[in-house]
């Protein structure tokens, strides 16, 4: 199968002949201009080889065509040969639930740049004391509580995860040996055995099938904060196909993505919030985060990781 090749086409004529090679036979080759020799330049502006896209453009076509994005090559001055190969058919990794030995067991979110950005900022925000206390909530095998250790390098927590799932519980009492977990139904709170904490983490749950959001949200609100506890809670905006972080919510039958549910969930959760007196922010990509802390808190400076 010869390359495609293109030099002054524009994005829409490239984008339908890629697609159609790659639904016909799977893979698909096609020689460009080097993105590197038109850094600082942006997408379709004119070079000596033809028109300049970076290797974001080609990323996310790979990911708008359902394909990976193999290792590039240089096949002469100023040209790359970039190759496509479409995912291989699967269910999404949370098909078959949350349990240890899930196909979601093997995600780990933290590998997002993105996310772990943004994740530490929030967390900072929230700023919670040394030895403050945390929940965690849909904790499952404990991996975000990781960035507790970017975000706060000198302090420590007293760190409580909640899950349905025994058996993602007993991998986050291995991962985190020093924290308390525990078997929880978020729809039974508020819990008055958890007592209150400074910092409530909610990530990917509040969307989840069977999860009253307005009740857990609620309950945590009244009684699980501390009058100085914020609230990080994430709504995800991306799914995993074939080993591959794709971005974009996707509501059922729908092929591509569709973002009104998350907009309106999110949407309602700052609402919620903001009516109650905290001061809210809205950041991230794949993962959207919604924090909250009191409205007199202080937003610091240096959120660099």
């Amino acid at each position: 199968m010869p390359d495609l090749a293109f030099t002054h086409e524009p994005l829409a004529v490239i984008l339908p002949a890629v697609r159609a090679v790659l639904a016909s036979a799977g893979e698909v080759a096609l020689t460009v201009p080097d993105p590197d020799a038109g850094v600082g330049l942006y997408a379709g502006e004119v070079t000596a080889h033809g028109l300049h896209r970076p290797w974001q453009t080609w990323a996310d076509l790979a990911d708008l065509l359902g394909a990976h994005l193999l290792t590039p090559e240089r096949v002469g001055e100023g040209r790359v040969r970039v190759r496509l190969r479409a995912y291989t058919p699967g269910p999404a990794p949370d098909a078959n639930g949350y349990s240890a030995g899930s196909e979601f067991g093997r995600v780990d979110k933290l590998e997002d740049p993105i996310f772990l950005l943004t994740l530490v900022e929030a967390m900072r925000r929230v700023s919670p004391p040394p030895g403050g206390r945390v929940l965690a909530l849909g904790v499952n095998a404990g991996r975000e509580l990781d960035a507790l250790a970017l975000a706060f390098p000198d302090r420590t927590f007293d760190v409580v995860g909640v899950d349905l799932d025994g058996s993602a519980l007993a991998l986050a009492r291995a991962r985190h040996p020093g924290a308390s977990f525990r078997p929880l139904d978020v729809n039974t709170l508020p819990d008055p055995s958890l007592g209150r904490f400074d910092l409530v983490l909610a990530l990917s749950l509040l969307q989840s099938p069977g999860v009253v959001a307005e009740n857990v949200l609620r309950a945590v609100r009244r009684e699980h904060l501390t009058s100085t506890g914020g609230l990080i809670l994430g709504f995800p905006n991306a799914r995993y196909r074939d080993g591959v972080l794709s971005y974009g919510a996707r509501t059922r039958n729908y092929a591509r993505p569709d973002l009104s549910l998350l907009v309106s969930d999110v949407a309602a959760a700052r609402r919620h919030l903001q009516k109650h007196g905290l001061k809210v922010f809205v950041t991230g990509k794949y993962e959207v985060l919604v924090t909250a802390i009191p409205a007199g808190g202080r937003t610091p400076g240096g959120l660099e990781l």
